[in-house]
C-alpha cells in the first residue's frame, strides 16, 4: 500500500507503505482518497495525494486555522462535495459512522441532561415507536463509567466544565458504537488529564479494528500513536508516515509552524514525530 506526496517537487517520490497493527479480514483497505481536491468557489484549500486508509487505522489532520481540516472531515462524511476526486469505501460505506464536531458547533446552554445527551448516540435507527430507553440503560451506564461521567448523569448538560463535556461527546460516541469514528479537534481547551483518558479511548478504538480520522490543531502527544499523518497547509497535502510528513520543514513550508518555533522544538527535542531536515 503506496502513498504519494501531492506536493509538485515530489510527485516521482514513493512514500514508505503504511501498516497497522492488526490481523485478519480487517487488514483490508476500508477507505481510498482519489485525485481529491477540496475548496469553493473561487478558492481551492487543497489537493489530497491518493490515499489508502486501512480498517483499524489512527489518521491524523493536522494544518494551521483555515487550512481546511474541517472541509476535509466534512468532505470524508459527505457533508461537502469536493471540487473533484472522489471518496472510496471499497466494501461500502459504513452503516454508521461516529461523528464528534468542532465544541463551537454544539449549543451547550440547550436543555438537556448528561444521560440524554449520551443517548443521542443511539438515535440513528431508533424507530420513532420503539419503547427502548437508551437514556437507562446499561450499555449507556457503561459508557458514562468508561469516561468517568457516572455521577453527574441526571444533572444538566450546562453545568460541565469543558473537560466533561468533551468526555460526555466521546461516550456518545461510545454509543453509536461505529467502525468509523471522526472527532474534529477533539483536544481543545482540555485538561491533560482528560485528553490521556480520550487518548486511552482512541488506541481501544483501533485495537477493535475500527478506523479513527482525528484533526487536530496542537502538535498533541496523541500523533505518538498515529499511523498516518495528513499535514494541510498553502494549498498543499502531504501525507505519509508521522516521522516523514511532521519534518520541521514540511511544518514550516506548509504555514504551520514559523521557522523560530520550528527550531525550539527541534532544539528541545520534543519527541512528537518531528525531524530535522536533511
Amino acid at each position: 500500500m503506496w502513498t504519494r506526496c501531492s506536493d509538485d517537487c515530489c510527485d516521482n517520490f514513493i512514500c514508505k507503505p503504511l501498516v497497522a497493527d492488526l490481523d485478519g479480514p480487517l487488514m483490508s483497505s476500508d477507505l481510498q482518497i482519489r485525485d481529491l481536491t477540496v475548496g469553493f468557489p473561487g478558492r481551492t484549500l487543497f489537493r489530497a495525494p491518493d490515499m489508502d486508509i486501512p480498517a483499524g487505522t489512527i489518521l491524523a489532520v493536522l494544518g494551521a486555522n483555515g487550512s481546511g481540516k474541517s472541509s476535509f472531515v466534512k468532505a470524508l462524511l459527505g457533508v461537502l462535495s469536493p471540487m473533484s476526486g472522489e471518496v472510496i469505501w471499497p466494501h461500502q460505506k459504513p452503516h454508521k459512522v461516529a461523528y464528534l464536531a468542532q465544541r463551537t458547533e454544539f449549543d451547550q446552554l440547550f436543555p438537556l441532561r448528561v444521560r440524554d445527551l449520551i443517548a443521542m448516540g443511539k438515535w440513528r435507527g431508533t424507530r420513532f415507536w420503539s419503547r427502548r430507553n437508551w437514556a437507562h440503560s446499561d450499555e449507556l451506564l457503561d459508557a458514562a463509567e468508561r469516561v468517568d461521567l457516572q455521577g453527574v448523569l441526571n444533572e444538566p448538560m450546562h453545568i460541565l466544565s469543558g473537560g466533561q463535556l468533551q468526555r460526555a461527546l466521546f461516550a456518545r460516541v461510545i454509543m453509536q458504537d461505529a467502525p468509523f469514528v471522526v472527532l474534529d479537534e477533539p483536544f481543545t481547551a482540555i485538561d491533560e488529564k482528560t485528553e490521556r483518558m480520550l487518548q486511552e479511548l482512541i488506541l481501544e478504538w483501533r485495537e477493535q479494528g475500527r478506523t479513527v480520522v482525528l484533526a487536530i490543531h496542537d502538535l498533541s502527544a496523541v500523533l505518538r500513536h498515529c499511523d498516518a499523518a495528513l499535514l494541510l497547509g498553502e494549498g498543499r497535502a502531504t501525507f505519509g508516515a508521522p516521522g516523514e510528513v511532521l519534518t520541521a520543514q514540511n511544518l514550516i513550508d506548509q504555514g504551520y509552524l514559523s521557522r523560530d518555533r520550528a527550531a525550539w522544538i527541534v532544539d528541545h527535542q520534543v519527541s512528537l514525530g518531528l525531524q530535522r531536515s536533511a
